[in-house]
């Protein structure tokens, strides 16, 4: 007959489904539930997660309450309350008023999933059972455990597709996800290559190792992180951004594609929180189709259809028997039978050897044999290398003392105790002394299990010491791991500028002093470059500061505007001209480093700023400064007027404000250097190349132009179709016919014409233009700046253009005092 489950009794304890997405604060919730009861006991899929929550239970509870179980370490203090379990390791057959099991949909996993379907059916609190997972699992779970009340948890924040990204553009706080060792490292050493670093995160890892790799990356050391699917089980980091590098993985048997389920779980574990995450692929993963991105981002996936199932109830009569029990197919349609574990698969060939066989004469036997064949396989090779370490111990147990060989292990462990090698060779010893810190919690399999945990440990540690230094060195710029190490410090950073601005710190060459930024050295990048600005302005202090008194000292001539808009100083960018409130007052930006202190940055500016506001007076003359004092409104009007176009205007758009203009305010912008000019009025101080180039400038940074390159400023400019439209008349010209001529030669012009004898025609005669100061192919644009067209006629007299009529106002005729509406007017008016 076939068993089915048994979970009687359990009605009257409260069993409780907490379903939900990733971040929603299933675990949290399970563990703050656990200690509000005197006892309690939680199983984890991962033995870093049991170790993690072991810790956070310690800093609540005190460490003699609280004890962790995995397969290779228990820490069981005498007064032990709450227990931090893998779920295969969880003492169920110990009493504890709360117990739960996180997430419950690795029920549906081929290889561990009936171990998790057992402990769902069968492991109960006996106040309280918490049941933590996804909602996919809620169909099935509903039918099994019927009891349960369900609760579901909305996720605290938003979960987005970002698409795919090469690893260039891969944006900080990316974790990206890889499924095999050599994919990860890979993957960390393009990684390393383009963004400057970026830790390493497998399920083969040591906890010791592991937390040394997070740690780097929660403390901002690298700001990317490489790690397999396990990332997905819950290891709680400040990820922004998941980037699958693939989409198929192995999974013992075949490669696969991921289920959206699976993708979701990874997915979820950008943004912690309430900070939301993205998730997309690496370039060559390609796309997600519009209905993944959906069930996602809205977490929704198809429900588990069965869970694997096990038979829990086992024949230890004999081995043929514990085979046979261990087959049972389940008698519900929930439950599927499980594949072939690893420890049956080694049962089942240890069952054929005849020298093992034999000794199987007993119930105590068997029981013995399959305990032995739980061993995990932790170097993953399976075959007839594990399958003879297993035989090797259950021998020795089976023998004459009862006992495995110490001199065995020690040769054994001894041959394992190695640090050099790279990181392959690391990971493969550490998987092997895993297998033996597991047996050496088996204290009845041992003389003095004490001595081979301790010994086991230390070796995993140097061995996890080892590959975290090996990873670092690989996967992290070592110079960048020095200053990082460094600036976590309080103590003081040696440094030096050298003559040269290269930056010398703690004896490492990190870059070059700029005015007063940090450049990184030309070969780092990334988190390189990041920890190299950081150890430079940590260490520059000083230097900056006896730079900035430097720079409040300096003359007015020490400081140098480019053309671009640049100032410099020593040599140095320090700042940068951008677009103000009117064409004369542009502000400065200061050109500093992200790293300076607020104050510093102001000073720098001050000081700029003051300069400014002497130089551009200095260089362009009364235009830059105060209007002259007892003027008129109409001449302020000019005046302001006047400075919105760089100093030059034509006098027809000045009509009203000239006309307005008392003597005493034309001899008052006489004397401010304004040219009343019959044509053109402008600042004939203005119309020189060294005050046009820099009118040219202030122009283009008004009109947030950058890269102008201004022609080479003289009395008549051709070849100016390429140049931006109302830059030359700022700068004093008039254009016409693709040429421009200056204002003072228009001027100069003019009065030429004005020379002419009464009744003389105007020509395109060189003497005309040579009159005005001209050559005598811009004597043409200059007519038409003038408003001259010629004649009819090839080489014939120019006549001043017919301006627009000006429109009269209708006169209307007085009233006619006889008419009848007068007459009217005047009697409403009596009234």
């Amino acid at each position: 007959m076939r068993p089915k489950p048994d979970v009687s009794g359990s009605a009257n304890r409260r069993i409780t489904a907490v379903l939900g997405p990733t971040n929603t604060g299933k675990t949290h919730f399970a563990m703050e539930r656990m200690l509000a009861h005197g006892s309690g006991m939680i199983g984890f899929p991962l033995r870093l997660l049991a170790r993690e929550n072991y810790d956070r239970a310690v800093r609540a509870a005190g460490g003699h309450a609280v004890a962790l179980v995995t397969g290779e370490e228990k820490i069981v203090p005498p007064t032990a309350r709450y227990f931090l379990c893998t779920v295969e390791a969880m003492p169920v057959d110990r009493d504890v008023e709360f117990l739960a099991i996180d997430e419950v949909q690795l029920a549906a996993d081929p290889e561990r999933g009936h171990v998790f379907t057992d402990r769902m059916l069968q492991a109960r609190g006996t106040a309280e059972t918490v049941l933590i997972g996804a909602d996919t699992v809620r169909p099935v779970l509903n039918r099994l455990v019927p009891e349960a009340r369900i609760i579901a948890r909305p996720r605290f924040s938003r979960l987005a597709y970002a698409g795919p990204k090469k690893i260039t553009r891969l944006p900080p706080r990316t974790a990206a996800v890889a499924f095999s060792a050599q994919d990860v490292y890979a993957l960390a050493e393009a990684i390393r290559r383009r963004r400057g670093g970026a830790a390493v995160v497998l399920g083969a890892l040591s906890p010791r190792t592991r937390n040394a790799q997070v740690e780097m990356f929660q403390a901002g050391e690298v700001d990317y992180l490489v790690a397999t699917d396990a990332i997905g089980m819950g290891l709680n980091m400040d990820v922004s951004h998941i980037a699958f590098s693939d989409l198929v993985k192995f999974d013992g048997r075949m490669r696969r594609r991921l289920n959206p389920a699976e993708i979701g779980q990874i997915a979820g574990r950008a943004g912690r929180h309430m900070q939301d995450g993205t998730f997309g692929t690496t370039a060559n993963a390609g796309e997600f189709d519009a209905d993944l991105i959906e069930a996602i981002e809205s977490h929704s996936f198809d429900p588990l259809p069965f869970v694997f199932w096990r038979n829990p109830e086992l024949s230890f009569d004999t081995v043929d028997a514990l085979i046979q029990s261990l087959a049972l197919p389940p008698s519900s349609p929930d439950l599927a039978p499980a594949r072939e574990a690893e420890d049956f698969r080694t049962l089942a060939a240890l069952s054929r050897q005849p020298g093992l066989r034999a000794r199987l004469d007993d119930r105590a036997a068997v029981a013995l044999l399959w305990e032995c064949c739980q061993i995990p396989d932790f170097r993953k090779i399976l075959g007839e290398a594990h399958n003879s370490l297993v035989s090797r111990i259950f021998m020795d147990l089976t023998g004459s003392k009862g006992r495995i060989s110490p001199a065995w292990i020690e040769r054994q462990v001894s041959r394992i105790d190695r640090t050099t090698g790279d990181i392959g060779a690391l990971a493969g010893r550490i998987a092997d002394i895993r297998t033996w810190t597991y047996v050496s919690y088996r204290s009845d399999w041992l003389d003095e299990p004490l001595h081979w945990q301790e010994r086991t440990r230390r070796i995993e540690d140097r061995l996890s010491d080892a590959l975290h230094e090996r990873l670092t060195e690989r996967f992290v710029d070592k110079r960048t791991a020095i200053l990082v190490k460094r600036l976590r410090s309080k103590q003081e950073l040696e440094a030096a500028v050298m003559e040269s601005g290269e930056v010398v710190v703690e004896g490492i060459a990190i870059g070059r002093m700029d005015g007063f930024r940090f450049a990184a050295a030309p070969a780092a990048s990334g988190e390189d470059a990041r920890a190299m600005r950081n150890a430079g302005w940590r260490a520059l202090r000083p230097a900056i500061e006896e730079r900035l008194a430097l720079l409040e000292a300096a003359k007015p001539k020490a400081i140098k505007l480019q053309p671009c808009g640049d100032l410099r100083w020593r040599g140095a960018v320090i700042g940068r001209l951008v677009k103000g409130d009117h064409l004369l007052k542009p502000r400065v930006r200061p050109v500093v480093g992200d790293g300076l202190d607020p104050p510093v940055r102001n000073r720098v500016a001050a000081k700029l700023d003051s300069w400014l506001a002497a130089y551009l007076p200095f260089r362009l003359g009364a235009i830059a400064g105060p209007a002259p004092e007892g003027i008129g409104g109409q001449a302020r009007a000019l005046l302001y007027r006047l400075g919105e176009a760089g100093g030059h205007l034509p006098r027809r758009s000045l009509r009203t404000e000239i006309g307005g203009l008392a003597r005493a305010d034309r001899k008052a912008l006489a004397a401010h250097g304004v040219k009343l000019g019959a044509q053109r009025i402008y600042y004939p101080d203005l119309v020189r190349p060294r005050p046009q180039a820099l009118l040219a400038l202030l122009w283009a940074v008004h009109r947030g132009l950058e890269g102008l390159e201004p022609p080479p400023f003289a009395a008549c400019l051709d070849g100016i179709g390429e140049l931006p439209r109302g830059l030359l008349p700022a700068c004093g010209y008039v254009v016409a016919q693709d040429k421009a001529v200056r204002a003072d030669r228009i001027e100069a012009l003019w009065r030429a014409i004005k020379r002419l004898p009464e009744g003389a025609a105007v020509t395109a005669d060189p003497a005309l233009a040579e009159a005005a100061g001209i050559p005598d192919a811009y004597l043409a644009p200059a007519l038409y700046g003038l408003g001259y067209r010629p004649g009819p006629e090839a080489g014939g007299a120019w006549r001043k253009a017919a301006g627009r009529p000006r429109k009269r106002k209708d006169v209307r005729p007085p009233p006619n005092p006889c008419s009848p509406f007068a007459i009217l007017r005047e009697l409403t008016a009596s009234r």
